[in-house]
């Protein structure tokens, strides 16, 4: 329809609301001698007779009542059609597509989710969990919007924007049933002969660097016996008796039965969690979730 068309529409409502050309005219706030040459030429337009009128009274004819019935609804549709545009270009409505580390379950993920329901609760989530290299690899091509992951990352091969959301350090996970499950705390050294579930070398980014760094800084070769992608996978692993495993510090909210954490006498390193996302990616809907990660992390909710 063109924007003449909808006034035609909009002052046939009103007269026929009002059954009187002036009040309806006064309605429109325009002058009525107008108002009466739109209606006779939305009815030439059309073909049929909207209105019969008299010098005492105007009227309805048939044809103008079924009109008027679906003229409202168009113009109802109308309404809705721009408000929800309107709600989109503000990021109200839509999808997100966001990936996350195994880790970020328990620690970060389930606040930043709870804040973004809270601003835009009619988007909708998609969610992947995804390695820190296949969140890198699928905003390059656009097939997720946001990723929650480890860093660091290499900036200069992908312009990312990011913003750091939360810094832990390790501890380690061990069968309950462990000779040293009693200790608070537990040096490096007194595992020189356990077996090691690790993440794989391939992943060459992310939580691998941070624990292949600590083995080095603290000189420590461990004894690999199984590599393990997921985190909960490790977990699962060392409640099975298989090995032990170094984890972030936030996996301890995973009680798993078979399965203690203890803390490690040596200072681990720090491994961060940040929110990445495309510099050029101008989305209204990513736009007011980067906004509620900023304003949980002014809050220190993490």
């Amino acid at each position: 329809m063109t924007i003449m068309e909808l006034r035609h529409l909009r002052y046939f409502v009103a007269v026929a609301e009002e059954l009187n050309f002036s009040r309806a005219a006064e309605r429109l706030h325009i002058a009525q001698p107008p108002l009466s040459q739109q209606i006779r030429d939305l009815e030439a337009e059309i073909g049929v007779r909207l209105f019969d009128r008299t010098k005492r009274r105007v009227e309805l004819t048939a044809a103008g009542r079924v009109f008027l019935e679906k003229v409202r609804q168009s113009l109802g549709q109308i309404e809705q059609a721009v408000e929800a545009a309107q709600r989109a270009s503000r990021g109200e409505i839509g999808r997100l597509s966001l990936g996350f580390n195994s880790s970020a379950t328990y620690s970060v993920l389930p606040t930043l989710l709870k804040a973004f329901r809270e601003r835009c609760p009619e988007v909708v989530l998609d969610l992947h969990e995804l390695t820190t290299l296949q969140q890198i690899l699928q905003l390059q091509q656009q097939q997720i919007d946001a990723g929650i992951l480890y860093l660091p990352i290499d900036l200069e091969e992908i312009e990312l924007e990011i913003v750091s959301v939360l810094k832990e350090g390790m501890a380690i996970a061990i069968p309950e049933t462990h000779p040293l499950a009693t200790s608070t705390q537990i040096s490096i050294r007194a595992l020189s002969q356990e077996l090691f579930i690790l993440p794989p070398a391939r992943l060459g980014s992310g939580l691998y660097n941070q624990i292949r760094q600590f083995f080095q800084q603290t000189e420590f070769s461990p004894i690999a016996v199984q590599e393990a992608i997921q985190l909960q996978t490790s977990i699962s692993l060392v409640a099975g008796g298989v090995g032990v495993a170094l984890v972030p510090t936030s996996l301890q909210n995973l009680q798993r039965a078979g399965v203690i954490y203890r803390s490690l006498i040596e200072p681990t390193p720090e491994i961060e969690i940040a929110v990445a996302w495309r510099k050029d990616e101008r989305s209204p809907i990513l736009q007011n979730f980067i906004e509620s990660v900023k304003n949980n992390n002014d809050r220190n909710y993490f």
